[in-house]
């Protein structure tokens, strides 16, 4: 009776991330380009970026559709990174590049260039572009009309995760499994609350005067997951905000290893999941939903147990169905549906291990305070 309460349980928690997932999945697309006459600004904070910023740049000043300038602030970078820019400004009349300045205290590094960036800006919307994201060429005109037509100030989407190694297989396809599986997105255009609000901070499409009113960057400055603070903000002071599918307007790879993973996904885990409150929550939803299924077959296939092993094998197929579904539409590897269980599990890991064990977590040279207000202090190096 236990088992078979327990395959009911994980059933329902299967069902639910499916049905949300089949909703978003037929209402959210990839905007159509329209063209415009409205500058576009791009604007992409770099911190030792030489590996990768010249293709950034590149794509960025292949946009078409748009007119648009590209803005590189060099945080200072000691890496070439500044030397590159300035190759390809010479030869393009679009880039720029800027020095920002010294990190004050109380900012994280990523708000405080993008902030600089957004004051140099001269379009009428700022592209907020990480440096390791590659735009598609039509991808700011895409943006761009999409804003215009559904009236929205800040509008984001996911983009293609590209994913090459074990480590980045193991954590990165829980960004779209989140998004789509667990944020019931009708809602969230339905309604301005700002707890429905959601972004994706590798690419951000925001109204300049939006960006004025609200403070933009400076008024989330001690944080370190924009894509959480930002579109909530905005709806906090009566701006909209919106999601559209980000995997044909741009790519992004944004770790090479386990370890840079798991010290990228952990310094915003206590803005996202990681809180008192939060976690136990995400853990019955996410545990319950995609490994206890398999525990509960294992259990009832050692047993014997006939309608308990049918139930959880029926959980166990949702789970994967929906992880596929998922995985087909935005375009990432194929090899992440089986590897599903092993990444929620991951997923859940870096979550209790931040919240459990508050500390510092290093980012592009600076120390910032996990799981308390963010607190930048210069590493050696």
């Amino acid at each position: 009776m236990t088992l078979t309460l327990l395959a009911l349980v994980a059933l329902a928690l299967a069902l639910l991330p499916a049905g949300l997932a089949a909703v978003n999945l037929a209402i959210l697309h990839s905007p159509e380009p329209t063209p415009s006459d409205g500058l576009v600004s791009i604007l992409i904070p770099a911190r030792n970026e030489a590996a990768v910023i010249e293709g950034t740049v590149r794509a960025a000043l292949a946009s078409r559709g748009v007119p648009v300038e590209v803005i590189v602030g060099d945080d200072h970078s000691t890496d070439g990174t500044a030397e590159i820019v300035e190759r390809i400004a010479r030869t393009d009349p679009r880039l720029r590049l800027i020095a920002v300045p010294a990190l004050p205290e109380g900012w994280t590094g990523k708000n405080h260039a993008c902030a600089a960036l957004a004051e140099a800006a001269r379009g009428e919307r700022l592209l907020f572009l990480d440096a390791d994201v590659t735009l598609a060429p039509d991808g700011a005109a895409a943006l761009a009309a999409h804003a215009v037509q559904s009236g929205t100030d800040l509008v984001s989407g996911v983009p293609r995760q590209v994913m090459e190694t074990l480590g980045e297989r193991l954590t990165v396809p829980m960004i779209d499994f989140l998004l789509l599986g667990y944020l019931p997105i009708a809602l969230m255009r339905a309604s301005p609350r700002p707890s429905l609000g959601a972004a994706c901070g590798q690419l951000i499409l925001i109204a300049r005067e939006a960006y004025r009113r609200t403070g933009g960057h400076g008024t989330i400055r001690t944080s370190l997951h924009d894509g959480v603070r930002l579109p909530r903000l905005f709806r906090e002071q009566g701006f909209h905000t919106d999601l559209v599918a980000g995997h044909a307007l741009a790519a992004c790879r944004m770790y090479r290893n386990f370890p840079q993973s798991w010290a990228g996904f952990s310094k915003n885990a206590h803005e996202g999941m990681a809180t008192p409150a939060s976690l136990p929550v995400w853990t019955v939803l996410l545990f319950g939903g995609h490994i206890l299924p398999w525990l509960v077959l294992a259990a009832a296939l050692a047993l014997g147990a006939g309608i308990p092993a049918v139930l959880a094998a029926a959980a166990v197929i949702v789970s994967l169905a929906t992880r596929a579904a998922i995985t087909l539409r935005v375009a990432e590897p194929l090899a992440t549906i089986l590897l599903h269980p092993a990444t929620v599990v991951t997923a859940l890991a870096i979550q209790w291990n931040v919240l459990l064990r508050p500390g510092r977590a290093v980012w592009k040279g600076r120390s910032y305070t996990v799981g308390g207000r963010a607190k930048p202090r210069q590493e050696p190096g």
